[in-house]
């Protein structure tokens, strides 16, 4: 069992104990998802990045990451290799030679 197979079957088990299956449709995780990503921002809301607490950090991400993987497994998308296919469409997207240093948008560089 893989790393991210074995956090997916962890997730699928804690909601499974708790019922909570009937909540997880598509509209409700991705809103959960962009609560916890709020959540996230709020860290480093009123501060410079380096005063954030790495310990709410791990903690707001962590939820983030929990809401993506539920997702992904409720849609049967394959975490590795929807996070490979987009690496190499973001490398298509900003070659090394056009991007390296740059914050600009690919349709800018």
């Amino acid at each position: 069992m893989t790393d991210i197979e074995q956090i997916l079957e962890e997730l699928r088990v804690f909601n499974q104990e708790r019922d909570w299956d009937q909540f997880h449709n598509g509209k409700d995780l991705a809103i959960g998802l962009s609560v916890e990503a709020s959540e996230l921002l709020e860290c480093f809301l009123w501060k410079v990045p380096e005063d954030v607490n790495p310990d709410k950090i791990r903690e707001e991400l962590a939820d983030v990451l929990n809401y993506a993987f539920q997702m992904a497994d409720k849609y049967n998308l394959d975490i590795k290799e929807i996070m490979l296919e987009k690496i190499r469409k973001n490398a298509e997207k900003y070659p090394v030679e056009k991007a390296k240093g740059s914050a600009k948008k690919y349709n800018e560089l």
